[in-house]
């Protein structure tokens, strides 16, 4: 089966993932800034994104840089921020219409990538401080950002459960930073880290679509100039001895929030990470698993019930929601349905359902430039280079016995209950 195959070129500053495929009309290219999380850091680097989204040298305005985008045929360029492991992950995105579809020849690709220099190296800036007014408005609409999680109690108890399980360390850490230090952020000292950032993160430019690689390969390498660089490997995620714990929190809400943390020992790229997908698919993943069956259809325990890793990290979560007069109950049904895992109680339909649902999942992934990117921004996290066809072929030859081996390597952290005041002693 034809899989998409990504062509990794490294330069002095980043490394350049092409991805040539005819099955989109529109090219996509990815600009993804990699470094630690650190404390010190964490929220300067959560604001710096939004405000080289906001405007540019160029686009002094969010209306002008929005309406030079309508101009490249409605272009969408939007920034995301995510937690890979013990890293921020920055990705600067921009969809573009493919000119090959288009009566009008001009080159749109290569305006895109402009598009993309003049927002990277060319800010909103006078070469000490940004622009006070997007550094101003970034910051309300940052506190907004982490203000929201606090009112999504489902958000809330995932991102307490990790505070929980991985205190004193960088991970406990939110994505967006933390409220208290975003007053602090001046204009300079943002700049200053944007230059820092941009000399030092590891940087990885994904390009998806119908495109003549080695051309764009060089128009890429002209106009995005990032420095040579050495990039430090991270260690691998290790922990100590786990102590299990439980966290009880009480706060106005009706229905009680049960989230359990859990060490796999397990991570991207080692030899049973394909066990494990295939674990998490018939204990929590999907809609036929046995957390879904025996916690949420056959007991009633819960409003919802799932279970999912963080490949990077070494960490399965389970979520769920629950009545409070229920929670030992659903505690008791969550270690056990975990318990016979690890016994081998289940069956030979059960995994070939999970391996044909896995499958279907990833190949509904791939089939999008995206969320393409995304699957293979795996291997450049993790340092590993795991080809998705070997991936998809993995995870057909998954056994019974490695199943159950991987699931006897999980060790219970921390269980975290949000619950009402009702019912608590």
């Amino acid at each position: 089966m034809s899989v998409a195959e990504e062509k990794v070129t490294k330069y002095d500053g980043y490394n350049l993932h092409t991805v040539k495929t005819d099955k989109f009309k529109t090219n996509t290219i990815v600009v993804k800034w990699k470094a630690p999380i650190i404390e010190e850091t964490a929220t300067l680097r959560a604001l710096l994104p939004y405000v080289l989204q906001n405007s540019s040298n160029k686009y002094p305005t969010t209306a002008a840089l929005r309406s030079y985008l309508e101009e490249l045929y409605g272009a969408t360029f939007f920034i995301d921020l995510s937690k890979k492991g013990d890293y921020q992950v920055i990705s600067f995105s921009l969809e573009i219409a493919n000119e090959k579809f288009l009566s009008d020849p001009e080159p749109l690709l290569k305006k895109g990538v402009d598009f993309l220099a003049e927002i990277l190296f060319h800010p909103n800036a006078d070469g000490k401080s940004f622009a006070q007014k997007p550094v101003d408005d970034e910051k309300r609409a940052l506190k907004q950002r982490i203000q929201s999680i606090y009112d999504d109690k489902m958000r809330y108890a995932n991102f307490r459960l990790i505070e929980e399980m991985f205190k004193g360390e960088p991970y406990a850490l939110g994505v967006n930073g933390e409220a208290e230090k975003v007053d602090t952020i001046t204009s300079a000292k943002l700049y200053e880290y944007y230059e820092t950032a941009r000399k030092e993160d590891q940087i990885d430019i994904f390009i998806v679509g119908d495109i003549e690689e080695d051309e764009i390969a060089s128009y890429i390498n002209e106009k995005l100039p990032f420095e040579q660089r050495t990039v430090t490997a991270g260690e691998r995620a290790v922990h100590n001895q786990v102590k299990e714990k439980e966290v009880k929190e009480v706060q106005d809400v009706k229905q009680g929030k049960l989230h359990i943390g859990y060490r796999t020992n397990v991570l991207y790229g080692d030899e049973d990470y394909f066990a494990l997908q295939v674990f998490n698919g018939i204990y929590g993943g999907f809609s036929h698993s046995k957390l879904f069956l025996n916690v949420r259809e056959k007991e009633s325990l819960a409003y919802y019930a799932a279970s999912r890793i963080e490949s990077h990290k070494g960490l399965l979560m389970v979520l769920s929601g629950i009545d409070q007069q229920n929670y030992e109950k659903a505690v008791s049904i969550i270690k056990e349905q975990l318990e016979l895992m690890k016994q081998g109680d289940f069956t030979e339909d059960e995994i070939m359902q999970t391996k044909a649902v896995t499958h279907n999942q990833m190949l509904e992934t791939l089939d999008t430039s995206r969320g393409m990117i995304e699957v293979f921004y795996h291997n450049a996290v993790s340092g590993v280079d795991v080809d998705m066809s070997h991936w998809l072929q993995s995870i057909s030859k998954v056994t019974k016995e490695e199943i159950q081996n991987v699931a006897k390597k999980i060790e219970l952290d921390t269980i975290y209950f949000l619950s009402g005041s009702e019912g608590n002693n």
